[in-house]
């Protein structure tokens, strides 16, 4: 299997890999940024996280993107596709290092994710799961074009989670693309 990378103007997407550590350690030790993606990790449950995003490209032949800045090479976070087994539908879900966060890095890697979900995938709708009070990934979502429909549920151990299905077809993503 050949990985995809995807470039954006300000971005490389890439599949995760164990040089990305670092990076990724940073991300999942912040509280504020790990709120409601399940609580913050060491740098060893972050390592066992990173492997299983990475080793979803191999079971899944798909998942997660590293997102780097083309700029400076900076690890700014993981965005992409992700349907670990008994998720409640094909997500595109997003999360980025809190310093990049707000220069609208999220936004444009979600839709070269979301073009990628569509066209590469073949995927026929796409979700986001985002707990209700995480007003920026619903702000996200509706800048994409995505809906709430409402509360979903989580596999263990996330079922404890509360989180909203935001989501789109296919066919409203490319009516929405194409309208530009």
């Amino acid at each position: 299997m050949r990985e995809p990378v995807l470039f954006t103007e300000r971005l490389m997407l890439r599949p995760l890999n164990g040089d990305d550590l670092d990076g990724y350690a940073a991300f999942a030790a912040d509280e504020e940024t790990m709120r409601h993606l399940g609580g913050t990790m060491d740098r060893a449950e972050a390592w066992r996280d990173l492997s299983l995003r990475a080793g979803a490209w191999i079971t899944r032949g798909f998942s997660m993107f590293s997102v780097i800045e083309r700029a400076t090479g900076a690890w700014v976070g993981r965005i992409g596709p992700w349907q670990p087994e008994g998720w409640p539908g094909t997500e595109v879900g997003w999360g980025v290092r809190r310093e990049f966060a707000g220069r609208g890095y999220a936004h444009e890697a979600a839709v070269m994710c979301m073009d990628y979900a569509v066209d590469v995938l073949g995927w026929t709708h796409i979700i986001h799961t985002i707990a209700p009070d995480n007003a920026r990934s619903a702000a996200l979502a509706r800048r994409l074009g995505s809906q709430n429909g409402g509360p979903t549920t989580l596999p263990r151990p996330l079922d404890h989670i509360r989180v909203d299905a935001w989501g789109q077809t296919a066919e409203e993503w490319r009516a929405r693309r194409e309208a530009g």
